[in-house]
C-alpha cells in the first residue's frame, strides 16, 4: 500500500515538474518555432510579475519555447522592481518590456511583434 502511495506522489510531482517547464521542454522537441538567431541576440525583453500569476507563467513558458531570453522581476518581493513597475503605470500582471514596447497581460502575438 505505502508503494501505490509514494508511485501516486512520484506520478504527480513529475506532472509539476513537466507543467512548470512546459516552455523549455517544447523547444527541444519543437525548434521550429523559435525565433531567429538575430532577435534573439537583438531582444531586450523584461517581465514583471508574481509567483501566483497564472498568465505569467504563461508569458514565462511562451518566451522559453520561443527561446527568447528575459529577465524576470517579482514585484512582489523585490521593492526596486515594484517602484520601476509603478513608474511604468502597473496595473496589471504580467507587464512585459519588450525592445520599449509596454504589453500588459500574456499576448503572444504582441510581443512577437514588438520584437520585429
Amino acid at each position: 500500500m505505502l508503494g501505490n502511495v509514494l508511485k501516486k506522489v512520484a506520478l504527480v510531482l513529475l506532472v509539476v515538474v513537466v507543467y512548470q517547464n512546459w516552455g523549455k521542454i517544447e523547444r527541444v522537441f519543437n525548434p521550429a518555432q523559435m525565433v531567429s538567431p538575430q532577435t534573439r541576440a537583438q531582444a531586450n525583453v523584461v517581465l514583471y510579475a508574481t509567483d501566483w500569476c497564472g498568465y505569467c507563467k504563461q508569458t514565462k513558458r511562451f518566451l522559453d519555447s520561443k527561446g527568447i531570453p528575459f529577465k524576470e522581476f517579482d514585484i512582489e518581493k523585490d521593492a526596486d522592481a515594484r517602484q520601476a513597475y509603478e513608474a511604468l503605470g502597473g496595473r496589471g500582471i504580467p507587464l512585459i518590456d519588450v525592445n520599449g514596447t509596454l504589453i500588459r497581460g500574456f499576448d503572444p502575438d504582441e510581443i512577437l511583434a514588438a520584437l520585429k
